[in-house]
This record gives C-alpha cells, structure tokens and sequence, in this order.
C-alpha cells in the first residue's frame, strides 16, 4: 500500500452523522474492522476493553432515548459498537482477570507472571497513581479503547466505509441501559465511548486541520 493511500483514507474519514439505512456493511469487511479493534495494542497488553455490536433495534431505541450525540446515527448505522471499559475490580494487579491474562493469554510462566505482577502494581500506585480513586483507573484503561476506535475507523475508512465517534451520550443513563441487559457483567465494564459504521448519505464539508508547523515542534 502507498502512503498516499493511507493517507487519503484518513481524508475520506469523517464524522458521518447519518448513515444510508438501505445499505450493510458486508459481514467479511465488518470482521475486519473488529480485527483491527482486537490486533490493537494496550498498555502491558492488558486489553482493557469489550466491544458490543448493538444489532437489536429495540437496545438501540433505549440507547438513542439517552444518546443525544447519535440521534440520526443510531437509527441509521450498518453497525453500531458500544466500547466498553474495564473498572477497577479487574484492573488491579491481583484482579482474576489480569492474572489471567498473564498467564492464559500472554502464556507467562510462574516467575515472569510473579514479576510482571510487581511491576504492575507499584505502576498502578506510583507511576501513575491510578489507585487514587475508582475513576482515575477507569479512566486510564478507558483511554486505552480510543487506540482501538483510531484503528476501527482507520481500518474502516481504507476499505470505504464511513464510521462516526459518538461521545455524546450521559454515561450514567448509557451504563444503566447496558447493565439492565447485563452487559456490564456486574460492575467490571463501564461505558467508555461508541462508534457508529456505514455508508454516507451526504458528503461531508472539506476536511480543515491546523498545519504541521502549528501543532509539531522539533527541540
């Protein structure tokens, strides 16, 4: 690939805000954009993340009641992916799930999983000072799920789909409407953002950005 190509992918990217109704995503080009959310990278390779494909229209309607960001694209996207983030309880060092991870998913033996433990925790707690509060490590793992959304709608936009970030929402009502259907798993997921996929129905305005020289300095 050419990095011109790249590089007009990233102007074809936009914020759609309606989609065409009457046209899908094709199953196999979907696969691909949720394999560019899985392939992306996390700090420690925790993967802090889970990613909720809302095909039912009727969470969708619950959502939009609360969505004030994404009145036309919920009703109107291909596919419509909820991320969510993982809260304190499975982030912390001695958490079932990152023990798990270092040892079912990275396939570390006993003494490097011991090690990495250690250096994890005194991260959380001096490094970063992430244990401060039940939001501050939310909010790191949650800022971690905004590579994987860069990689979705980069990935989506090289093969000519649309996509659009949707922050616009009150996270209480969203974690509400998700845990009633018991996506939350009991406290340890908490909405992060979504990102709604498709095709335009309008062409958007001229991309407009800041120059290099403005936002880049070389010391």
């Amino acid at each position: 690939m050419e990095k011109q190509e790249i590089l007009d992918a990233f102007l074809f990217r936009h914020a759609c805000k309606e989609f065409d109704p009457n046209k899908k995503i094709p199953e196999e080009d979907f696969q691909f954009i949720l394999e560019a959310a899985r392939l992306s990278p996390s700090s420690f390779g925790f993967e802090p993340w889970k990613f909720i494909v809302v095909n039912d229209r009727v969470l969708r309607e619950a959502l939009k009641v609360v969505t004030w960001g994404a009145q036309k694209t919920l009703p109107t996207a291909s596919h419509y992916v909820v991320i969510l983030a993982r809260t304190k309880q499975d982030m912390l060092s001695d958490s079932a799930y990152i023990q798990s991870m270092m040892r079912e998913t990275h396939k570390l033996p006993e003494e490097a999983s011991t090690a990495r433990t250690k250096k994890y925790a005194n991260f959380l707690e001096n490094d970063f000072k992430l244990l401060e509060s039940e939001r501050a490590i939310f909010d790191w793992a949650s800022k971690q799920t905004y590579i994987a959304l860069g990689n979705m709608m980069t990935a989506a936009a090289l093969i000519g789909i649309d996509s659009c970030p949707v922050e616009g929402f009150n996270r209480a009502d969203v974690d509400r409407v998700l845990d009633s259907q018991g996506l939350l798993e009991h406290g340890r997921f908490a909405v992060s953002l979504m990102v709604a996929f498709g095709y335009r129905i309008n062409e958007p305005r001229q991309k407009t950005r800041q120059p290099l020289d403005v936002i880049v300095k070389y010391y």
